[in-house]
């Protein structure tokens, strides 16, 4: 059975090696092999968990059951998406989607569009009207998020790992558009 639910702080180290997983799979040849390689995960988890506790808007998708195999197990986390107001001085959404991360062999299965709904609802609820992302341009995930819906609507580059990259920015607005993306959609 795969549930998407809001993050609990017990279940930071569990999004902090999905996290770290999850970066060292889609920037490899993007972002030096050497920072991704020295990603930490107990770092992410004690970042995942301050973020769970100060209140901050993180879901997690988890399978258990038959779906982890003949032997079913307990639940595991798999995938996790973080939003909450804006903090960057942008003036085309209320609402920001910081990240959204799924392990390699649970992609494909309708879970990233499943967490994006949770986040968008969870925005909404908090007062959000409209949300954003930034993508790296080079990511190969990217198109995902118009899949969903998500207007690009600004560039900018951004230095990581001593290197230059180019993000992307797309919005949903109103962020119902999100919240009410289907299958088809995406």
């Amino acid at each position: 059975m795969i549930t998407i639910r809001r993050a609990r702080p017990m279940d930071a180290a569990a999004i902090g090696a999905v996290h770290v997983s999850a970066w060292r799979s889609a920037y490899a040849g993007i972002l030096p092999e050497a920072y991704l390689a020295g990603l930490s995960m107990p770092r992410q988890a004690a970042h995942y968990q301050a973020a769970i506790q100060a209140g901050t808007g993180v879901h997690v998708a988890t399978v258990s059951g038959l779906d982890l195999g003949p032997a079913g197990g307990h639940p595991r986390i798999v995938g996790f998406v973080t939003g909450g107001p804006a903090h960057r001085p942008y003036s085309f959404a209320e609402g920001e989607i910081e990240t959204l991360y799924v392990l390699d062999d649970w992609r494909e299965r309708g879970l990233g569009r499943r967490l994006m709904r949770a986040s968008a609802a969870w925005l909404a609820a908090s007062g959000c009207g409209s949300a954003f992302l930034w993508v790296l341009r080079d990511n190969p995930s990217r198109w995902f998020y118009e899949r969903l819906g998500g207007k690009a609507v600004a560039e900018q580059t951004i230095r990581v790992a001593g290197r230059d990259v180019v993000q992307t920015a797309y919005v949903w607005a109103p962020i119902e558009k999100l919240a009410q993306a289907t299958s088809s959609a995406s």
